[in-house]
């Protein structure tokens, strides 16, 4: 379960600096990241309509060396014309889009609820952690060589997958019909996910006007230093997500980073206001992200499968990809100072469904956790007490 996750999430990772040094290697437009990404979008709806009809871990294992032959394709990038560039970006977009609702639903299934929220941050602080080296090594890596690591990467995350099975399901699989309008009338889905767009789309166009509007130098340390204290806080949101709910993780996640657009709104000249930003932004992105991608659609599914509720949920992800290319000459005419007060006002407009959202994770897991913390002290307590007592008798 962790080596498939893992392998995919840094894999992607890989592929992200490939659509980011591509165009510019071959002097080509940002549309084919577009295209990449529409192919991704495409492919995991057609995904969890297929895995419907085949065996999960067949799938899996299908998809996986998909994954492996479009790698290899990057070899012969240098060596075609523009449309067949098309071509293979599309098809890098199936390699990963189309199994990804499988890969998520299947950690879903094989992690017990009490536990996803800490599972879940283990698998995404890993693969961050590895993201960053990763990033820099390759940035100076030529794509054909690229190619292969990728290539044998994805090789070795299908031996160790097809090696290693897990020994219990937590979840068992349902194998009645879910349709996608069956899920998006799921009202507890619809409150959550109303904000996850709002945050999406928001930290996208958002992304956009920093580019213009900070110094370069400070842009490139956002860029640098935020992933790295996004990547800790999913740890400290995973285990929050157990303790206290997700619902409330979620709030404090929008209402700190409201404020910290709030806070460079109003002092967007200040430097100190944008180090504000710069750690509230980080924590936040961290918290959320752990909870949209991974934990709260599996919750949500309950004993239904999963794939639908997962393509549900990262769609927006990469939906507001999509959509910002066009747009980013509009976005840009915006005053930032007034885009950043824009973005306070709407994150915490997001935050109304989710006061009216149920608590995903059950109410007794909360109280039996509780509990047993409480006795853990009160065990502490009594031996202090004891061993007190010893000493002065």
């Amino acid at each position: 379960m962790f080596i498939l996750v893992f392998n995919t999430f840094t894999w992607f990772y890989m592929l992200l600096v490939v659509i980011e040094k591509t165009p510019s290697s071959l002097n080509v437009g940002p549309p084919f990241r577009t295209i990449f990404y529409i192919a991704t979008i495409g492919s995991a709806i057609a995904g969890s309509l297929f895995s419907e009809k085949v065996r999960r871990l067949y799938f899996l294992h299908l998809w996986i060396v998909l994954g492996i032959a479009c790698s290899f394709s990057l070899i012969f990038i240098y060596n075609v014309a523009i449309a067949y560039i098309s071509i293979i970006f599309i098809l890098l977009g199936i390699s990963f889009g189309l199994g990804m609702p499988s890969c998520l639903a299947y950690l879903a299934d094989h992690t017990q609820i009490e536990n996803r929220g800490l599972v879940s941050a283990i698998v995404l602080l890993a693969s961050n952690l590895s993201a960053f080296p990763l990033a820099i090594f390759f940035t100076a890596v030529d794509l054909t060589i690229y190619s292969v690591i990728l290539t044998v990467w994805r090789i070795f995350g299908l031996l160790l997958f097809a090696s290693f099975k897990p020994q219990k399901n937590f979840s068992p699989e349902i194998r009645e019909h879910t349709s996608f309008s069956s899920v998006l009338q799921n009202r507890q889905l619809v409150l959550y996910l109303v904000p996850w767009l709002m945050f999406s789309f928001i930290d996208r166009f958002e992304k956009i006007i920093f580019r213009n509007f900070i110094e370069l130098g400070f842009y490139q340390s956002v860029l640098t230093f935020e992933p790295v204290i996004a990547s800790f806080s999913i740890f400290l949101g995973g285990l929050l997500c157990d303790r206290i709910g997700r619902k409330k993780v979620v709030i404090y996640g929008f209402v700190s980073l409201g404020v910290a657009y709030a806070l460079i709104g109003i002092a967007p000249m200040t430097t100190i206001s944008w180090y504000f930003y710069l750690a509230l932004d980080g924590i936040a992105a961290g918290i959320l992200s752990v909870i949209f991608l991974l934990i709260l659609w599996g919750d949500l599914s309950r004993l239904h499968k999963k794939e639908k509720y997962y393509v549900v949920g990262i769609i927006p992800l990469f939906l507001t990809e999509v959509i910002s290319l066009p747009l980013a000459p509009y976005i840009q005419l915006i005053p930032a100072s007034s885009s950043f007060s824009l973005a306070s006002f709407f994150l915490f407009l997001a935050v109304l469904p989710l006061i009216y959202a149920p608590e995903t994770l059950p109410e007794k897991k909360i109280r039996l956790r509780q509990l047993r913390n409480y006795a853990e002290r009160a065990k502490k307590v009594r031996d202090k007490y004891l061993k007190k007592s010893s000493i002065a008798g």
